[in-house]
C-alpha cells in the first residue's frame, strides 16, 4: 500500500472511532475527505502529463494535507478524540505537507 493511500485508510479509521456526536462526524467527514483527497491527488500527480500538471496537483495534495491538519486542531480543540489517536496521524498529514512543498519547489526550479 503506497503511504498517501495508507494515510487515507489511517484517517478513515481514526474517524471511525470519534465520538458519534454531530460535530464529531461532521469534522469526521471533512477529514476523510481531505485525507483521502491526498492519496488521490498525489496519483494524479505521479502520472500527469506534464510539470505544471504535476505541480498544480501537488499543490492540491498540500491543500488536502493541510486541511487534514486543521481538522484535527479543531477535534484537539474541541477534546474530542483521543489526544495519542491524533497524534500520529497529525505527524503524518504534518509530513506529508512538508513531502510535497519540497516537491513543488525542487519540480519548479526544474521547469
Amino acid at each position: 500500500m503506497t503511504r498517501t493511500r495508507r494515510f487515507a485508510v489511517d484517517f478513515i479509521r481514526f474517524c471511525t472511532s470519534l465520538p458519534k456526536t454531530e460535530e464529531c462526524r461532521i469534522i469526521a467527514r471533512q477529514l476523510m475527505r481531505s485525507a483521502s483527497s491526498v492519496g488521490a491527488n498525489h496519483r494524479a500527480a505521479q502520472r500527469g502529463r506534464s510539470k505544471s500538471e504535476f505541480i498544480a496537483k501537488l499543490g492540491i495534495v498540500i491543500e488536502e494535507a493541510d486541511e487534514a491538519l486543521y481538522w484535527l486542531e479543531v477535534l484537539s480543540d474541541l477534546e474530542r478524540g483521543d489526544a495519542d489517536e491524533r497524534e500520529r496521524p497529525h505527524r503524518e498529514a504534518d509530513e506529508l505537507v512538508r513531502i510535497a512543498v519540497s516537491a513543488v519547489k525542487s519540480a519548479a526550479r526544474t521547469a
